[in-house]
């Protein structure tokens, strides 16, 4: 589910600018949390932008959704994704950020101050903006998969691989992603399993000749996953082979590795992005292609996808935010 719901008419809306009925305006304005807005949200602050940050549907973004975060710098012990995101919240309220509830439906950056729709009934006009609405991991939509979220589940190998070091674990997925994850896996897990609904694989030749090349990676080719079981965690996934019969296979994790959907759709026509949805920014910079709009995180980063990355971007955002009000004033 994304994460900012969009109406059916954004920048294309038929509603002309000038009819807008905009009820503040602020100085730079920051659409989403998790470690890029709150990271752009201290910097912001701390040079005298006066933030205000929407949260969004899902406060602290997929972070939260991770038990234990371990690769995180600055946190030797490690700590769950939901304290991290709660320290960063309070370092950002520390230097002034208008942290607020609400997520953003519709935007207008087709002149200046830019505006956005909030929970569809309130217009702010912002003279910058920091978009860091990040991305939301595709899954499978099994029950079972909800139920062991955080506790065997997992979209992210490169977060949560550590905690199978040894053990056993599968990945489902037949593309690059699931190649990647698969390989990254097999350096830590005494097995992996890459669970692939067609009788090939989509990743590139080079990803599948790495696949095939790793002995501990076995691909279990025309297999579709009908339940993952277990108790306090995950111990097995039944899978449906080719025949239609019922094939079990002890596990201690499962990665889902299908793909990730760029939270952007309101922000199109007007931001340029890719063919997928995530949004281009100038290289070595977070600026897009309007004047005045940046983004930051997941949202442009189908690469990393990493928390620390984030919070980079999210530094980086808010930095070049300060450049582009300081040279308009």
């Amino acid at each position: 589910m994304s994460l900012f719901k969009p109406l059916e008419n954004n920048n294309d809306s038929k509603e002309n600018n000038d009819s807008i009925n905009v009820v503040e305006h602020v100085k730079c304005l920051i659409i989403g949390s998790g470690p890029a807005g709150y990271t752009a949200a201290i910097y912001a602050a701390r040079a005298n932008l006066s933030p205000v940050l929407y949260e969004g549907l899902q406060p602290g973004g997929q972070l939260t959704t991770t038990t234990e975060v371990e690769n995180f710098p600055g946190y030797p012990d490690g700590i769950t994704g939901t304290e991290m995101m709660e320290d960063l919240k309070k370092q950002s309220f520390r230097f002034g950020t208008d942290v607020r509830y609400g997520y953003a439906t519709q935007t207008d950056f087709s002149s200046k101050p830019h505006k956005v729709l909030i929970d569809g009934e309130k217009w702010i006009s912002a003279d910058a903006v920091i978009i860091s609405t990040g991305a939301t991991a595709k899954y499978l939509g099994m029950a079972s998969e909800e139920k062991f979220k955080g506790f065997g589940v997992s979209a992210c190998a490169t977060c949560d691989g550590f905690f199978y070091k040894g053990k056993v674990v599968a990945v489902v997925g037949g593309g690059d992603t699931a190649c990647e994850e698969a390989s990254y896996l097999s350096g830590l897990c005494k097995k992996v399993y890459l669970i692939v609904r067609k009788n090939y694989l989509k990743a590139s030749k080079a990803m599948q000749q790495r696949v095939f090349n790793t002995s501990n990676i076995e691909v279990l080719f025309e297999h579709q996953t009908k339940e993952i079981i277990g108790e306090q965690g995950v111990t097995g996934v039944i899978l449906i082979n080719a025949k239609g019969e019922d094939v079990k296979v002890d596990i201690d994790g499962f990665f889902v590795a299908i793909g990730h959907v760029p939270n952007s759709d309101i922000f199109k026509p007007l931001i340029e992005m890719d063919e997928t949805g995530y949004i281009i920014t100038q290289p070595g910079t977070t600026k897009t292609n309007v004047t005045g709009v940046f983004a930051c995180g997941d949202v442009q980063d189908k690469n990393y996808r990493q928390a620390v990355t984030a919070a980079g971007t999210g530094c980086m955002a808010a930095l070049d935010a300060e450049r582009y009000l300081g040279e308009i004033q």
